[in-house]
């Protein structure tokens, strides 16, 4: 199972929805760095479960623990390792699933390569779950990149087909990290809170997409072929559970363009090269060009829905109907973005580390 990623830094995630616990070892970090635990808990605390009306009703508290790499908030130069303890598990919710794999969820694949005894409650290590012990790591490195001046920011994009304002400044997406619901413009994200509760209600769910930017990054980082930094990026990012498409700059946008219209002419502005525009969304040939780094990720509704679904028994081979137990997000998206931050700096720092 191939858990871990990275270079020049190496993060391993272990652990499953309803085990003990989920936790991460992360490797490379130099000794000396001091780490702001209130910092970092309140970076987990964007992500965790059970906080309002658009996510589980699940309650965590996702406190992490450290066990080794950290002595007095300080690394030390050896590996960090990093628990949370799962503390309100209801696994009896998922007995169903055992037999019965939910459509569009991990189940069904699960099944097929782990056998019998995969361990499938809560999603197992499918689980969105997972994406905690990223954030302690993400949460970490956004603070080792903070001293280096690279700063980055995420925001909900879209939920549905209700779209967040596109103009905005550093300083707009800097606040977004301080509001409960993750959207430049508050009144955009009425609109799409009230869809996500209307998808509830319905006993379905929605989809949406987080962008990312990164500000500060130098030019140069990244190599071309198979190490650019949208490989980078991809690789991680699609570690996200529920995260099916990724697109930099102008994205599928620019296949409808001349190149005329898409490419971003040089200019150089207080003795700096810089671009007019930035479709390429600050990386040319898989390597930075100095411009802010913007990408989006797209996310599929959550999979598990109170409507009923065709599904079939693994047993007997017989198809059935399935209404999934158990509590799950509407929408994944708002705890999605501090995810998406995790993620992004993770890859980076891997890229800085190497120059």
């Amino acid at each position: 199972m191939s858990s871990s990623y990275g270079k020049n830094i190496r993060m391993t995630i272990f652990g499953q929805s309803h085990s003990p616990a989920i936790g991460m070892t992360l490797e490379g970090i130099p000794a000396g760095k001091k780490i702001d635990m209130e910092k970092l808990s309140a970076f987990l605390d964007r992500r965790a479960p059970g906080k309002n009306a658009f996510s589980t009703p699940r309650k965590e508290a996702d406190a992490p623990e450290f066990l080794c790499g950290i002595k007095d908030d300080v690394t030390v130069g050896t590996p960090i390792t990093a628990i949370i303890r799962n503390t309100n598990t209801r696994s009896s919710d998922y007995d169903i699933l055992k037999n019965i794999p939910r459509p569009g969820h991990a189940d069904y694949t699960g099944y097929i390569k782990y056998g019998e005894d995969r361990d499938f409650t809560g999603g197992g290590h499918f689980s969105g779950r997972l994406t905690a012990p990223m954030c302690i790591a993400g949460g970490m490195i956004l603070q080792l990149l903070g001293e280096q001046n690279i700063r980055i920011y995420s925001h909900i994009r879209s939920i549905g087909d209700i779209n967040d304002t596109s103009e905005y400044t550093e300083e707009d997406l800097k606040k977004v990290k301080d509001k409960e619901f993750p959207v430049v413009s508050d009144a955009r994200g009425e609109k799409m809170k009230e869809l996500i509760a209307n998808r509830k209600a319905e006993g379905d769910s929605v989809g949406g997409i987080v962008e990312c930017v990164i500000y500060g990054l130098p030019a140069g980082l990244g190599d071309p072929m198979f190490d650019g930094m949208e490989n980078k990026l991809a690789q991680i990012v699609f570690g996200i559970p529920a995260v099916k498409g990724l697109e930099f700059g102008n994205g599928f946008e620019a296949a409808k363009l001349p190149g005329s219209e898409n490419n971003d002419a040089f200019c150089i502005k207080d003795g700096k090269v810089e671009t007019v525009t930035n479709n390429c969304g600050g990386i040319l040939g898989g390597i930075t060009n100095g411009m802010p780094l913007i990408f989006r990720a797209a996310f599929k509704p959550t999979p598990s829905i109170a409507k009923e679904q065709k599904s079939i028994r693994l047993d007997t081979k017989e198809e059935t109907t399935l209404i999934v137990p158990g509590r799950h997000d509407p929408c994944i998206v708002p705890r999605a973005v501090p995810v998406v931050e995790a993620a992004a700096a993770i890859a980076v720092y891997d890229a800085y580390l190497e120059g």
